[in-house]
């Protein structure tokens, strides 16, 4: 599919590596997943949820497709490490304005993101531009797509709140549903996922470390609020449950999910469907999860005995009920099984029955609903693990 003068595409032998520049882009999100967390924390009602999240699939958005194109292009060429500095920049600029972007930085977040993603784009066309094809096709159509979509993003940033979300959420619309629909494009038709050449234990690699990082965060997060705190008995119970909940969750994903769904999109005879699938979408859920988790562990921490109301028990519960919601289908799906892993359906099951039992039962305390939460995660962690080697 591809020329073989073209200096800056990786060379296929094998699997492709992650790459130091790689993890130094990385490094961003990192900022931009603490700057989410916190906004989430700062306003937990119905509209900064659903804000915070069309900024969190909009930031997942913009890492995601720099983790498709540094699966093309090699980073260790001085073309593409300048590409990625420039996004890197770019990426601090977007973060930076998260907190106020449906405020007085909505214009500068909705510019800074549509450069990040047309230039990105354009980029491509320019490195493929010898390629054959059907690959310098596929990138115009992803790039008259990212181009509608940033006239909403853009108009957006101009309006007034009211009419703010509608545009973004139409413009976020426009790029989450065109790689199911193969970046139709009048004129240059439809990609075919058989035509995304990519190396897929590199992009299984690049989201596994993307877990890492709303990992840290969340440990970050806990370990900051602990050590401004007053250390009594309730908190440092909470500090615990907020650990072994991180620990429980690095466990449910890494010790089979991730390396099974490398090996399994290795393997795969189209692995340019599996990614979009497995690693664009189904990840989704996992890295909200961990985010959301972080906000209701800093709650249990700050609030150990409060009584919960709403806002807080659905911050809490959420974290965790989505982790293991999107590692549902990723374990089902790299496993090849026909049956959704057992452990994960009753974890599911009793987290459903402990948020019953938060709404219902007034003397449930921040502590008691963090504790039970992480000890589910834990089970779940536990059971699967002995399951395997049954």
């Amino acid at each position: 599919m591809t020329s073989t003068h073209n200096k800056l595409l990786r060379q296929r032998h094998g699997h492709a590596k992650v790459t130091n520049i790689e993890l130094f882009f990385d490094l961003v999100f990192v900022f931009a997943v603490t700057q989410l967390s916190h906004r989430l924390l700062k306003d937990l009602s119905l509209m900064g949820a659903v804000q915070t999240s069309l900024l969190f699939l909009a930031v997942w958005w913009v890492w995601v497709y720099t983790s498709w194109v540094t699966n093309w292009l090699d980073p260790e060429k001085t073309p593409v490490r300048i590409l990625l500095f420039a996004m890197m920049l770019a990426g601090l600029l977007l973060s930076a304005s998260l907190p106020q972007a449906f405020g007085n930085k909505g214009l500068a977040f909705a510019l800074v993101f549509v450069a990040m993603q047309v230039g990105r784009s354009v980029f491509m066309l320019w490195a493929l531009r010898h390629e054959d094809g059907a690959v310098i096709r596929n990138f115009q159509r992803i790039t008259t797509w990212l181009v509608l979509s940033g006239i909403f993003w853009i108009s957006g940033g101009l309006a007034d709140d009211a009419y703010r979300l509608l545009l973004w959420t139409i413009a976020l619309g426009i790029e989450y549903i065109s790689p199911s629909l193969g970046f139709w494009t009048p004129g240059l038709g439809r990609s075919l996922t058989s035509d995304w050449n990519v190396e897929g234990a590199h992009l299984a690699e690049r989201c596994s470390l993307f877990i890492i990082i709303a990992l840290g965060e969340s440990i970050l997060v806990t370990g900051a609020t602990f050590a401004e705190l007053d250390w009594t008995t309730s908190n440092a119970l909470a500090f615990f449950f907020a650990f072994i909940g991180s620990v429980a969750m690095w466990w449910i994903y890494f010790n089979i999910g991730a390396e099974r769904g490398s090996e399994h999109i290795a393997q795969s005879a189209d692995p340019g469907h599996l990614a979009r699938l497995v690693y664009t979408y189904i990840h989704l859920l996992i890295v909200g999860g961990i985010i959301v988790g972080a906000v209701g562990d800093e709650l249990a921490l700050a609030h150990p005995h409060a009584t919960l109301d709403p806002a807080h028990s659905i911050a809490m519960i959420a974290g965790p009920l989505l982790f293991l919601l999107g590692n549902l289908p990723f374990k089902w799906i790299s496993s090849g099984k026909q049956h959704a892993p057992l452990s994960h359906l009753a974890g599911l099951g009793l987290m459903a029955a402990l948020s019953v039992l938060a709404f219902v039962w007034p003397a449930m305390t921040a502590t008691g609903l963090a504790g039970g939460m992480s000890a589910i995660l834990l089970l779940v962690a536990i059971w699967e693990t002995c399951s395997l080697r049954a």
